[in-house]
């Protein structure tokens, strides 16, 4: 991270993939303490770099939203798979692989928090 950090600068759309994906393996790992500020700080900087309604951002948001499905945080989590969702059909499009794959979240998170 910090050699990506240097070569690329702070403020570059790699690094905050770079968080993401590290979030994403600790979230693998049930390290959920470690992965949460990784996704916050990718979110920021997408979100900064990129604008709100990129579809970056929505990958993001979906996995944040994850997180906190898994951690028993539902309330926090189902407005981010909505704005993720919404992010994506809008951008993408309703067929496209990754909004499909977004919404297949939300419903799973939806049948597990509503049972």
């Amino acid at each position: 991270m910090s050699l990506k950090k240097c070569l690329l600068g702070d403020n570059h759309p790699d690094v905050a993939t770079s968080l993401n994906n590290l979030g994403e393996l600790y979230a693998s790992t049930k390290r959920y303490s470690k992965a949460e500020p990784l996704y916050q700080q990718a979110l920021k900087l997408k979100k900064r770099l990129l604008g709100d309604n990129h579809p970056n951002v929505a990958i993001i948001l979906n996995n944040l939203a994850a997180l906190y499905s898994s951690t028993e945080r539902d309330s926090e989590a189902e407005p981010l798979y909505q704005q993720a969702l919404a992010i994506c059909e809008q951008a993408l499009g309703v067929g496209h692989p990754d909004t499909m794959a977004v919404r297949g979240n939300y419903a799973r998170f939806l049948r597990k928090a509503y049972r």
